[in-house]
């Protein structure tokens, strides 16, 4: 008898190839999509100012709580060890995020009791009274910025697992570095914003009022609870801002570190943190633009001011 005919094989072949060559094309297509809108899981990420390859990478939620951890400790003069031990200490607790429960009845960031003290648990969940209170109580601890980390953060918390805080401590660096502002253009977010949440100019100026206090806002030339900013009457050339964008000048301040351009990164990083609660489009300081469509996951050089003048600005635009 004559043997089959391989041609029946050989279409097989052919169609299963196929097959797979459209799912790598329909693959390939939506990883497109993704990458030129911005519409992929919300993630961001911290870098080393170090040009090293140290980096770590967290969530939308994450990075919120941890730049009003940083908010709150240099609003309150804390040096960076301090937020550095405070970034460490939630990220052991919480894992950065702002729980209703815990081991009895600790609950918060930072896993506070209020049996023991630390204030009721509607207080405790306000992740700017947890941290502040953190810090009030990290303060009283002798020479703690000369402390190993687990040491300064146990003498807070207390906890039944002291060495599990060293663990943290490099992330905890990276993130405190960046938020700080001490390190350039080292935090980036990357997806489309959160489907909750309330965003605009006016919503990003409560939320710096939260972290920061009324300061931020007015040291900007900006009136607290009023619409839109008012122009500072040292200011006078200032053009008016968008509609939906607040635009933050950085006068150089007298502390020892606080140079225009730490407090401006300080508040551009702070931005890109909050760019999925708040809706944040586009975020620019110091010669520098983060936005959170295709380019998020990187700062693109602009050309604009250096950020080392007497008197600089941060840009925060909403909505797009």
């Amino acid at each position: 008898m004559p043997e089959p005919s391989p041609k029946p094989k050989r279409r097989g072949r052919l169609l299963r190839f196929g097959a797979a060559f459209a799912v790598l094309l329909a693959v390939a297509g939506y990883l497109a999509v993704q990458y030129l809108t911005g519409s992929s899981a919300p993630r961001c990420r911290v870098v080393s100012g170090k040009g090293d390859a140290a980096s770590y990478e967290f969530t939308p939620e994450q990075a919120v709580n941890a730049a009003t951890i940083s908010a709150v400790g240099t609003t309150r003069g804390m040096p960076e060890r301090a937020v550095t031990i405070a970034l460490a200490t939630a990220l052991q607790e919480s894992g950065l995020r702002n729980i209703e429960h815990g081991d009895r009845d600790s609950v918060g960031l930072f896993q506070q009791r209020p049996s023991q003290g630390w204030g009721t648990s509607r207080q405790i969940m306000d992740p700017t009274y947890a941290a502040g209170v953190f810090y009030e109580h990290l303060a009283k601890v002798p020479d703690y910025a000369q402390l190993p980390l687990t040491v300064a953060a146990q003498r807070v918390q207390r906890s039944g697992y002291p060495e599990a805080y060293a663990k943290h401590e490099p992330d905890a660096e990276l993130l405190a570095a960046a938020l700080t502002g001490r390190t350039e253009a080292t935090l980036t977010c990357q997806g489309r914003p959160a489907q909750t949440g309330t965003g605009g100019p006016d919503a990003v100026r409560a939320a710096l009022v939260r972290d920061f206090g009324r300061d931020v806002l007015q040291t900007a030339g900006e009136e607290v609870g009023t619409a839109w900013p008012s122009p500072s009457p040292t200011a006078t050339a200032m053009a008016a801002p968008a509609a939906n964008a607040v635009t933050i000048p950085v006068p150089r301040r007298s502390t020892a570190s606080g140079t225009v351009s730490q407090r401006g990164w300080e508040l551009a990083h702070w931005a890109v943190a909050n760019s999925s609660a708040l809706h944040i489009a586009r975020v620019s300081f110091a010669g520098h633009e983060w936005s959170h469509g295709g380019f998020a996951s990187e700062w693109r050089t602009t050309g604009g001011a250096d950020g080392k003048s007497p008197t600089a600005e941060v840009r925060i635009v909403t909505g797009e």
